[in-house]
């Protein structure tokens, strides 16, 4: 009799240990999804900033936009015809 109290009680904490393990590993699961969940959302939003900084340098790099810079930023101005300078290279 005593050996099948003892059996009973090992497999008790046997179905225990299991279930808990069963709400552990769950638990875990979870955290993962919602962290991967986040780590999409991130994904999702430096994709969306990749793409708004390509249309940005495509359109910084067009000669306009240059010249436009040149203007605002810098204060240049177009020189006038008779004060451009070519230089050649000699050979």
């Amino acid at each position: 009799m005593k050996k099948e109290v003892v059996l009973v009680a090992l497999l008790a904490v046997a179905v225990l240990a299991s279930g808990i393990g069963v709400v552990y590993t769950r638990h875990i699961n979870r955290q993962l999804f919602i962290q991967l969940q986040k780590l999409h959302v991130e994904r999702d939003n430096l994709e969306v900033e990749r793409e708004l900084l390509q249309l940005e340098q495509s359109t910084l790099v067009t000669d306009a936009a240059v010249e436009d810079i040149a203007r605002r930023r810098l204060n240049m101005l177009t020189p006038d015809p008779g004060e451009v300078f070519y230089i050649t290279p000699h050979e």
